[in-house]
């Protein structure tokens, strides 16, 4: 006995916001990635190679929601194929660590040396990689709170605009001082940003795929506010995880007082679950108070 359940997912919400972005930074990426190797500036060139990052993981978190939204034809995906944004936040952190390691590797190859860096190039991109990066950072920001994807996408945009400032602040100090470290000093930093956010990110994705309870939702509260229900003498087996963002699912066995209504315990049970705990799809098994199946249960 259970509830019927949600079918539209927080990703498909804000797909255009996905597409409008990855346009805008796989345009500016080009315009980077030839500037950065003409002017020798290593702030640019990891600001490129973050774009790249971005441009791959945008691109991925499209496809996510394509596939997120396409009807399961082989009756094996019981639950759908909503993970699939889930798998790309998980590809946005790759990348992310993955560009972050590479900055750091060039720096450290750097040392000792004295490299001649165009601080022309480095300003002009850097304004307008950031004027880029705020209007996709604009865009995406209304879906961030809602879908863990999206929030992929966004934090790889923030980090971005991070280099953009950075590469801004390099080619004024290094047009200063004529000293070409503060363009590998400050590359590292955005490195070092990268890696952290990148890390944060991963936490959450990989909570979802651990199948954890739902940030805020603790199973003890659930599991109270369910024994509330009036003819209900106890809770058990009860789990909640994240199928994707905005997709909380739930499973519990109820086992009812003797006389109690099982439709009553369930409708109100249901209810509890979607109004305070937001969970709609909610499966719920009632059992009499002599039911002693569970105890057959070997894990």
């Amino acid at each position: 006995m259970g509830s019927g359940h949600s079918h539209g997912h927080a990703g498909a919400t804000h797909r255009w916001r996905l597409r409008v972005a990855f346009a805008l930074i796989a345009i500016f990426f080009v315009v980077e990635l030839v500037a950065g190797l003409t002017s020798g500036s290593l702030a640019l060139l990891s600001d490129a190679g973050h774009m790249a990052a971005d441009v791959v993981a945008l691109g991925a978190a499209l496809v996510a929601t394509r596939i997120a939204a396409r009807d399961d034809t082989t009756g094996r995906r019981t639950y759908g194929s909503f993970r699939a944004e889930v798998f790309a936040s998980g590809l946005a952190v790759l990348l992310m660590l993955g560009v972050a390691a590479y900055i750091a590797v060039e720096a450290i190859r750097r040392i000792g040396e004295a490299p001649v860096v165009a601080t022309g190039p480095m300003l002009v991109v850097g304004a307008l990689g950031l004027a880029v990066n705020i209007v996709a950072l604009a865009l995406l920001r209304g879906g961030a709170a809602e879908s863990l994807n999206v929030k992929g996408a966004y934090l790889e945009v923030v980090a971005d605009t991070l280099g953009s400032v950075g590469v801004i602040a390099a080619g004024l100090l290094v047009a200063a001082t004529g000293d070409a470290w503060w363009d590998t000093g400050i590359a590292l930093a955005i490195a070092a940003f990268v890696a952290v956010r990148a890390v944060m990110l991963g936490r959450e994705v990989l909570s979802v795929l651990g199948q954890h309870a739902p940030a805020g939702m603790r199973p003890d509260d659930v599991a109270a506010a369910l024994g509330a229900v009036n003819g209900v003498r106890d809770v058990h087996d009860l789990h909640v995880w994240t199928l994707t963002s905005g997709m909380n699912v739930a499973t519990a066995h109820l086992m009812t007082r003797e006389g109690a209504d099982p439709h009553e315990v369930l409708d109100a049970a249901r209810h509890v679950m979607r109004t305070d705990f937001g969970v709609e799809h909610a499966t719920l098994q009632v059992e009499p108070e002599s039911h002693t199946g569970c105890h057959d249960v070997t894990w």
